[in-house]
């Protein structure tokens, strides 16, 4: 029934746009970007449901299509909560760097100085140096961590036991198990959330107060108005959320019974929904987050070993159309972005692991055309 309703509403909806344009009328821009999601869904059918957010000046745009369980055959909404996975990656950098604002982190700090001695003497037998590696380099990839979590071992621990409860610790054993340094700190970029996971017991150990504490109260989800963002396991969800998106590698593996400890303690662990992701990207770079402009600069500060990979402090540089964002992408499907030039943010999610079989190309292009569009609607008015 629910899958019925669902096809017959977006039917109609289909059948009312079309009668629209043949009488001539020009698709809005919540037309348009409907229609981009309904075409990339067409284009992917591998994508179970595509969510979108859209905040820019001028232009307030939210619209979701398909399904956030395809086993039930429920629709996804622009309020479905989701794993937001690495986006959780420039919550926690801007954590860091509000704490170096407040002078409790120094970005060249050694990261001994920050962490348990158990931590250290762990690192330490595996080759690294905490004296040496700084929380800079944590923040932007090139402390050359090996990461645990893009090791093959770890996803067999994780599909054939995914109600397994990892500690952090347990995590950061993992890397120094199954994997050595895989440079001098500074000297090249490897992504790490092995890195991430060292910031989250940093968080913690200069802020005293547990993870999702300290990132809620330091950033300040309420006063942003991220009331449906939260540390899953961690702190118990908004009351009255939605039941959580399904999320899925193709269609063969379902996250929905993957414990949320795979990927928690600082490398991932919020879930959030499409709205309030894009709401603390736009307070990012509208300077509510930080307390001085030049934080944001140095948040943007790509290394020489990133270049390549447009890496900087829990950002990534990408051009979409021709425009400057700043952005990350998610494992499950998700990915955010902040467009300056434009005061564009927005946020994607499709519910889809496996990026052989998903391309959001299509509809950044079209969200980024339609914030140009309100821009030249401005200057014209």
């Amino acid at each position: 029934m629910v899958v019925a309703t669902a096809a017959a509403t977006a039917a109609a909806a289909a059948a009312m746009s079309g009668a629209a344009f043949a009488h001539g009328a020009a698709p809005g821009p919540r037309d348009q970007l409907v229609a981009a999601v309904d075409a990339n869904l067409r284009a992917h059918p591998k994508i179970p449901g595509e969510a979108v957010s859209v905040r820019a000046p001028g232009l307030d745009l939210a619209a979701a299509r398909g399904l956030a369980d395809v086993a039930a055959g429920i629709p996804l909404g622009v309020e479905t909560p989701f794993r937001i996975a690495s986006v959780t990656k420039t919550f926690v950098a801007a954590t860091a760097l509000r704490l170096v604002e407040d002078g409790a982190i120094s970005l060249d700090a050694p990261v001994a100085r920050h962490l348990s001695p158990e931590t250290v003497v762990l690192l330490a037998a595996d080759g690294y140096d905490p004296e040496r590696i700084t929380v800079h380099q944590l923040l932007d990839h090139t402390a050359g961590l090996f990461d645990y979590a893009s090791t093959a071992a770890y996803d067999a621990v994780n599909t054939t036991d995914p109600g397994h409860r990892w500690t952090p610790e347990e995590q950061l054993r993992f890397a120094t198990d199954h994997g050595d340094p895989l440079a001098a700190p500074g000297d090249e970029y490897h992504y790490s959330d092995t890195g991430y996971v060292l910031l989250g017991e940093i968080l913690e150990r200069v802020t005293g107060e547990p993870l999702a504490t300290a990132v809620r109260t330091t950033i300040g989800f309420d006063r942003l108005g991220l009331d449906h963002t939260f540390w899953e396991i961690l702190e118990p969800a908004p009351s009255g959320e939605p039941a959580r998106a399904h999320q899925y590698y193709d269609r063969s593996f379902d996250n929905i019974g993957l414990d949320a400890s795979h990927d928690l303690y600082g490398g991932g662990g919020l879930v959030s929904t499409v709205a309030d992701v894009t709401r603390f990207f736009r307070a990012l770079f509208d300077g509510r987050v930080f307390t001085r402009t030049e934080t944001l600069d140095t948040m943007r500060t790509i290394s020489a070993p990133g270049r390549a990979d447009g890496a900087a402090l829990g950002l990534f540089r990408y051009r979409i159309a021709g425009t400057e964002c700043w952005g990350h992408p998610g494992y499950w499907g998700t990915v955010a972005y902040a467009c300056p030039a434009l005061g564009l943010a927005f946020t994607i999610e499709t519910n889809q692991a496996n990026e052989a079989a998903l391309d959001t190309t299509t509809v950044e292009h079209t969200v980024v055309r339609l914030a140009r569009a309100a821009a030249a609607h401005r200057r014209r008015a």
